[in-house]
């Protein structure tokens, strides 16, 4: 699949309104999101400025997803468990997998080795996208979502978007 496909089947689950920090593992998606014009991007400086972005996109009747590397995640665990958690603001996070199988810069592997525990931890409902199961991913997280009316997750690894 395609960043820009993957996008497009988002658009199609009624998400709206996107907010992160760049990544290289994102960087497709992000490139197609900035380009089109039916879709509101707003680039965050760190995640839990994405986190309050999204937020207030959700208050504003907004359906967000938030862009962010493991890292950023577990840099903004306290955002989304005194926020996002406990208040109940459903929002998908794309969370690039840094440190896969501990195959990435030094500073990437520890979190790639724990990010699926961490998301445990904090019980966030999660995915991890490979390219056979992109669709399903999404409508897993997606059912997540309005189901719990809580976030989701989806993990996703270098590689995995077609060029």
């Amino acid at each position: 699949m395609k960043a820009k496909d993957f996008c497009i089947l988002l658009k199609r689950q009624q998400f709206n309104f996107f907010t992160g920090v760049p990544c290289t593992i994102l960087k497709d998606i992000v490139d197609f999101l900035m380009r089109d014009k039916n879709i509101v991007y707003v680039p965050a400086t760190r995640e839990e400025e994405a986190i309050g972005i999204a937020t207030g996109a959700y208050l504003g009747g907004k359906k967000p997803v938030v862009l962010m590397q493991n890292t950023g995640f577990s840099n903004s665990i306290g955002a989304i468990t005194s926020l996002v958690l406990l208040y109940k603001i459903p929002m998908l996070f794309l969370i690039s997998w840094r440190g896969y199988k501990g195959k990435d810069a030094p500073e990437h592997r520890i979190i790639g080795r724990c990010v699926l525990k961490l998301l445990e931890d904090v019980e966030v409902p999660n995915q991890i996208l490979t390219k056979d199961n992109c669709e399903e991913a999404v409508l897993k997280a997606v059912e997540v979502i309005n189901k719990r009316q809580t976030s989701s997750a989806i993990m996703i690894r270098a590689g995995i978007f077609d060029e």
